[in-house]
């Protein structure tokens, strides 16, 4: 019986991701190419993203280093917490664009991820409490033509100011993909449909749709989705929700234990660069 629970709860744990290889291309599409496995204890590297922070940088696109990618620290270890078990060391480390002091946390993100939704309530309740220290910014993947259109999607409605209607979003694609099973709310068979799809969308909470198109269509718009690609194939996202501290640490639910384990995991891992730049 106790074996029994063990092999469920291991289950579960490694269920609790989206993947880019489960993801089907949508007609006309094609499924993401996935990074090799990396080698235990280190990855690829990475950038940065929104939600009351600076705009996404690409890595290595004239972004301001944080501290963190320019000077070696200790791994971070604890007696709960192991490099290469809990976490994963991105190596070299990037630069972040958070400001001096400030430890960088990134969600790499979508829409229509399950387990994304599932945590998401997990880092509200962070998020409200979280250490004055830590910036906190996210980023949708870029894996294929339904990524991409949740993530045009979340980026106009962050231009236009209207980040209530990312949570509505949220839980209209999850409300949705429950019933019909399909993750390709809100996109339609070509890019003009989808857009008319998303201004309905949005029309429903006020926003009118010329200035929705005014935002889809804007460079502004079109810079961020560039970055977002960028940042996750540098940092070789292949499944989310994925949690990156401080351009130097990737994990994820199922590492840390848990949605609850992966909140203690990511004020454990900034505090401890925070603690070791300012030591530094």
């Amino acid at each position: 019986m106790i074996r029994q629970l063990a092999l469920s709860t291991a289950l579960a744990l490694i269920l609790c991701a989206c993947s880019s290889r489960q993801t089907p291309a949508p007609q006309g599409g094609a499924s993401p190419s996935s990074a090799g496995a990396p080698a235990a204890g280190t990855s690829g590297p990475g950038g940065a993203g929104t939600s009351g922070a600076s705009p996404p940088t690409a890595p290595g696109a004239g972004a301001s280093s944080s501290a963190a990618a320019n000077s070696p620290l200790a791994l971070p270890t604890s007696s709960k917490w192991q490099p290469g078990v809990n976490y994963v060391v991105v190596s070299p480390a990037q630069p972040t664009n958070a400001p001096p002091g400030k430890v960088q946390v990134m969600e790499m993100f979508w829409l229509a991820c399950p387990h994304c939704y599932a945590l998401e309530p997990h880092l509200e309740a962070w998020r409200k409490k979280m250490p004055s220290y830590v910036q906190f910014v996210r980023v949708p993947v870029m894996w294929g033509p339904v990524q991409r259109a949740h993530a045009q999607l979340y980026y106009t409605l962050e231009a236009l100011g209207r980040h209530d209607l990312i949570d509505k979003a949220f839980q209209y694609i999850h409300g949705l993909e429950m019933q019909t099973g399909s993750e390709s709310i809100l996109v339609g068979s070509s890019k003009a449909n989808t857009l008319r799809i998303q201004q309905a969308f949005a029309a429903k909470y006020g926003v009118a749709p010329s200035a929705f198109a005014d935002a889809y269509n804007s460079f502004d718009v079109s810079t961020r989705l560039q970055q977002a690609e960028e940042i996750g194939q540098t940092y070789e996202i292949n499944s989310v929700p994925t949690i990156i501290i401080d351009g130097r640490y990737r994990t994820n639910p199922a590492k840390a234990g848990g949605e609850n384990q992966l909140i203690q995991l990511i004020d454990f891992l900034a505090k401890w660069d925070h603690d070791h730049q300012s030591a530094g």
